[in-house]
């Protein structure tokens, strides 16, 4: 948690609330077990963080988590560490409404970024999120640059707006948060692009896309 101290005090505004998409089998799975125990650190990490002697930040109560893969023992044993679920499916499509908030998405498919980021299709929404997942920069380098335009076009869109550092890689943890990054979107570096950006704020679809690695609302 220490090696995120100082990305997620670069933002003009700490993360007030924590969304959690795709933790996965937790109960069955090791990695996912170290994911959840990274983002309860994490949790920590930012009531530490505020300087009010913890008591900002972000509480467990103020942390949704959805997976349409978690079991009802898995569903309760996060509720027993005072997290929330979210009560359905939004595809990645969570506005943060003007509270500043970290999106925990470890490894989670590309669709689910784009999703969020056209969810928030604004300097103002863009420059209040934070978002620890998949490494932008890692995402443009191995896609070509038509396919990324053409399926995930947000995302092409915000990389000259976007700043990120990339978790500290540990021989122990190499398949758990490989090409994991700490995103965030200065306001600075979102004004200065043009306005024509902006002006297109298209759902995407996806109708052409062969790789979706995202489960839709009704497919679980």
């Amino acid at each position: 948690a220490g090696a995120v101290r100082a990305p997620l005090s670069r933002p003009a505004e700490p993360p007030a609330r924590c969304v959690c998409y795709g933790l996965g089998r937790f109960g069955r799975c090791p990695a996912a077990r170290y994911q959840l125990a990274f983002l309860l650190l994490l949790l920590d990490e930012l009531r530490g963080s505020t300087g009010t002697g913890g008591s900002g930040g972000v509480p467990p109560a103020r942390c949704a988590l959805f997976d349409p893969a978690f079991s009802a023992r898995e569903a309760a044993a996060l509720r027993a560490l005072g997290l929330c679920l979210l009560p359905e499916n939004e595809e990645g499509k969570h506005g943060v409404e003007g509270a500043a908030t970290l999106f925990y998405m470890v490894h989670c498919g590309k669709a689910l970024y784009n999703n969020l980021l056209w969810s928030n299709w604004s300097p103002a929404a863009l420059s209040k999120l934070v978002i620890i997942g998949n490494s932008f920069r890692g995402i443009e380098e191995r896609l070509l640059s038509r396919i990324l335009e053409r399926d995930y076009s947000y995302i092409a869109k915000v990389l000259k707006g976007v700043e990120e550092v990339a978790l500290p890689s540990h021989p122990r943890y190499l398949d758990t948060f490989n090409d994991t990054s700490v995103h965030w979107f200065p306001l600075d570096k979102l004004q200065e692009l043009s306005p024509e950006v902006w002006d297109f704020v298209e759902e995407p679809m996806y109708q052409d896309c062969q790789d979706l690695e995202i489960i839709r609302k009704g497919e679980e």
